[in-house]
């Protein structure tokens, strides 16, 4: 810390001049993921400014997930989220290993159950109808990231459970296993706060910001072949996406 400049006369606040010399530290590698940041008291002496500036800075780097608070113990510098581009379509796990991210899946539940009116209206068929639901916490290099719950035709949901859905992707299954080509999916994207249930499978706490997603998969044929909730932890993950001031030829034929 002893290499940081002394605050500069500006008309920029103190403590978005404190944040922003922390974040350059962090990202330039001085400070490692899980590294303890110096007290707020010596990161005062150390910048010039007050106990209270360094606490607003350090603040703000938190709401943007870049260092993290344990009572008692310090702040950390969290570790940079895993991100996923939203320019093609593939599983989790296919997005991350190639990353070179360890992945595993948990399977929490995979039964049958009949279609609520959301589930039935996006696999489009009558609601009551039966059909299968998997739900997977996904683990990112030891840490869970994100619950999955799926939902599908009730044939392929028996035929998934002689699957390894603790190591493969189901989309992968689709196409290598039961010969099933991929089309496309629309997604939406929200945020939500974790209830209990969603607070124990993702191991945070309860009120915490989650980044939730709807995603519809279809096949190349046009037919939905699964929906799906997928819910992350927003402070681990996020996506990615590039999109262009005009569409392309092929986009706006």
């Amino acid at each position: 810390m002893r290499d940081f400049q002394v605050i500069d006369p500006s008309p920029v606040p103190l403590y978005v001049q404190v944040k922003d010399r922390l974040r350059e530290r962090i990202y330039d590698g001085t400070y490692a993921p899980h590294a303890q940041l110096p007290p707020e008291s010596e990161m005062g002496s150390i910048f010039g400014v007050s106990r209270i500036t360094v606490r607003q800075a350090l603040s703000d780097l938190q709401r943007e997930g870049v260092i993290f608070k344990i009572p008692g113990k310090g702040t950390f510098v969290a570790k940079k989220k895993a991100a996923q581009e939203l320019t093609r379509l593939e599983g989790f796990a296919e997005a991350m290993t190639r990353k070179g991210y360890d992945i595993y899946n948990r399977v929490i539940g995979h039964r049958n159950l009949p279609a609520n009116n959301e589930v039935a209206q996006q696999l489009q068929v009558d609601t009551g109808t039966v059909v299968a639901e998997i739900r997977r916490v996904r683990h990112l290099n030891g840490e869970p990231v994100s619950l999955e719950i799926t939902y599908l035709p009730q044939d392929l949901g028996q035929r998934l459970r002689n699957e390894d859905l603790s190591n493969r992707d189901i989309f992968l299954i689709f196409e290598n296993d039961f010969g099933i080509a991929l089309g496309h999916a629309d997604l939406q994207i929200g945020a939500i706060v974790a209830d209990q249930a969603l607070a124990e499978a993702l191991q945070v706490t309860e009120g915490s910001a989650l980044l939730r997603i709807e995603r519809l998969t279809y096949t190349a044929e046009g037919k939905p072949l699964d929906f799906e909730y997928l819910y992350f932890r927003s402070e681990t993950f996020q996506y990615h996406l590039r999109i262009a001031r005009r569409p392309t030829p092929t986009d706006a034929s």
